[in-house]
């Protein structure tokens, strides 16, 4: 967001928080891309939104907001009216404006209210959001507008959260908490940060050096595909998509043993040949 990148980063590595906060299933995220768009004619970029893959499902336009601001909401309906003219909108539409608390909105303004009345712009507010004890996305958003004596708890029910995810997605997790703990308190060192909640002892258990390790091999693996891909399309230029597919299902090891050999095999059956005999030899 403009001022609170923090719920961009969120809504994008958890786009099912924006449908728990508005009380939907959080399975309709995988309908949507969350992205910010460029609006031509104001020369910026939106704030965010939530794009369909789905031909005739709503598009949301999505605002948070932790100062007062009394044009908010014409700056918002501008830049939807816009997004929405250029682009040839023929579907339904939602603004929604997350203020950090109620008294910081001064309320929307009468000119919208058919939009109001037909559910297009809502206003919700972040310290009024549901306690949920087993969602990362709203303990992530309950964290920011947590009271400085709760925070410690709600970091343990985010760890407890963050356990129960695959080892792939642990990591993206506790890199959020720090962010949404360096957004709380601007003015204490993230390293003071980690240690004063207990961050520090977490990265040391054995949970967070499986990430770090995990994250590391799946990094290593993608690089060898990477360059294992250039080379073969190189040598066997007809091949592209029997390439692709041949390349995601090799191991590490076989990745790196084909970049020594590639320019000996002459043929694309000397290839699965070469494969084969290594998957057989173990």
């Amino acid at each position: 967001m403009r001022t609170d990148s923090l719920f961009y980063k969120v809504f994008q590595t958890l786009p099912g928080t924006l449908f728990e906060l508005l009380g939907d299933n959080t399975q309709l995220a995988q309908n949507y891309t969350f992205k910010s768009v460029e609006l031509k004619e104001l020369a910026k970029r939106t704030d965010g939104v939530f794009l369909p893959k789905r031909d005739g499902d709503p598009i949301y336009f999505v605002e948070v907001q932790f100062q007062p601001d009394e044009n908010l909401y014409y700056r918002l309906m501008q830049e939807v009216f816009i997004y929405l003219g250029q682009n040839r909108w023929q579907h339904s539409w939602q603004a929604v404006v997350f203020w950090a608390k109620r008294s910081l909105d001064q309320g929307i303004p009468r000119c919208y209210a058919p939009e109001v009345q037909t559910g297009y712009l809502r206003s919700l507010y972040l310290d009024e959001t549901p306690d949920t004890l087993n969602s990362i996305g709203l303990g992530l958003v309950r964290l920011v507008v947590e009271p400085e004596a709760n925070v410690q708890q709600r970091i343990q029910q985010l760890e407890r959260c963050a356990r129960a995810l695959p080892v792939a997605q642990q990591r993206n997790t506790i890199e959020l908490i720090e962010q949404a703990l360096v957004y709380k308190f601007p003015e204490c060192p993230w390293r003071e940060l980690e240690a004063m909640f207990g961050l520090t002892e977490w990265k040391q258990t054995r949970f967070y050096q499986e990430v770090n390790a995990e994250g590391h091999q799946k990094g290593r693996i993608t690089e060898a595909q990477i360059l294992v891909m250039r080379l073969l399309k190189k040598r066997f230029p007809e091949m592209t998509e029997e390439i692709n597919s041949l390349v995601e299902g090799l191991s590490l090891s076989n990745l790196e043993g084909l970049t020594d050999v590639i320019f000996e095999l002459n043929s694309w059956e000397d290839l699965l040949s070469w494969l084969s005999q290594v998957d057989n030899n173990g």
